[in-house]
């Protein structure tokens, strides 16, 4: 009879976990769901497994989904935008700020700055080779600093029923029309990491900047991209997130930077770039939803949640680091 080696058991969980972090995941989001359901019956308010409260989380996870999006693509290529929030709260100002001349001109004028962004973080970086995390803060509060004047001058604001209505609303009873947005675009960044030619060079600079340097990958034109990308699905959320509100503040983005991180990491996406993809980061913002869901209903402090959030985000890459190390 062969001896097992010592240690293959851990080898092989480690293994499983990074060959399938989605069917891993799903177990998880699952099991959270069905413990906040058991919390919320104990403390007599009612079944939380329902058709309505499952639509609810898919509701209030596109937000972070969208965020976690970019922030997605940058971590792939080996960096972090500290500017998702920042970028998402200016996406909502504008809608407010332009409301009044209609929604297509205000979701414009909201994507149109967040592009921009995106695109002044894409050059520092990409073209005068700022630390990412360095460009990303100054850019986040330059811009915190400019929505602050803005915000002081704005006398008037209006939300436009059109984006509240995808911000917030319903159709067939438990369809949340901000899924129209959301879905069509995790498609896309899906196929679009694993089937084209800017996703498998994402893929090729966070593996190894180096080596794609040598093959002939231009790799700022990567960065650039992927940073105004970043920058573009940041306003986007943004927009859901006013139209949920129905109106802007200055700390309206400011709760989903961390989790878009976390949601990120959560979904098995390398911190060190070249590894992960976006369909464990979906799972990963809605395991981080339901779990604020669980928080409130155990009335968690804002505080507590984001040191979660961070202890999260630090188990995690600890374990996929081990995993990777174990797979290889």
């Amino acid at each position: 009879m062969t001896a097992v080696p010592q240690g293959s058991g851990r080898r092989s969980l480690r293994a499983l976990v990074a060959d399938n972090p989605a069917a891993i995941l799903t177990f998880v989001f699952i099991g959270i769901f069905v413990a906040t359901d058991i919390v919320n019956r104990a403390q007599g308010d009612g079944a939380f497994l329902t058709a309505k409260q499952v639509s609810t989380t898919f509701l209030f996870a596109a937000v972070l989904g969208l965020i976690a999006a970019g922030q997605t693509l940058v971590m792939l290529t080996g960096g972090v935008d500290l500017s998702v929030a920042t970028t998402a709260t200016a996406g909502a100002f504008m809608i407010s700020r332009f409301g009044t001349h209609g929604s297509p001109e205000a979701i414009v004028v909201a994507l149109a700055v967040g592009l921009g962004i995106g695109l002044v973080n894409g050059i520092g970086i990409a073209v005068f080779r700022v630390n990412a995390l360095i460009m990303t803060l100054g850019v986040s509060t330059i811009t915190l600093g400019l929505l602050t004047v803005q915000a002081q001058k704005q006398f008037t604001s209006l939300v436009p029923d059109f984006v509240v209505t995808l911000g917030s609303k319903r159709f067939l009873t438990y369809i949340p029309y901000d899924l129209l947005v959301w879905l069509p675009i995790a498609a896309l960044i899906i196929l679009g990491l694993r089937y084209s030619g800017i996703g498998r060079m994402i893929y090729a600079v966070g593996d190894n900047p180096v080596a794609s340097r040598l093959a002939g990958v231009r790799i700022w034109q990567v960065l650039l991209v992927v940073y105004a990308l970043c920058g573009l699905l940041s306003a986007a959320a943004g927009i859901l997130l006013v139209g949920f509100n129905n109106a802007a503040d200055l700390g309206i983005g400011a709760p989903f930077l961390l989790p878009s991180v976390a949601a990120v990491v959560i979904g098995g996406t390398s911190i060190f770039g070249g590894l992960g993809g976006y369909a464990g980061t979906v799972l990963g913002a809605l395991i981080l939803t339901v779990l604020d869901s669980l928080l409130t209903i155990l009335n968690a402090s804002q505080a507590l949640r984001q040191i979660i959030y961070g202890l999260i985000v630090l188990a995690l890459a600890a374990i996929y680091a081990r995993a990777t190390a174990a797979s290889e």
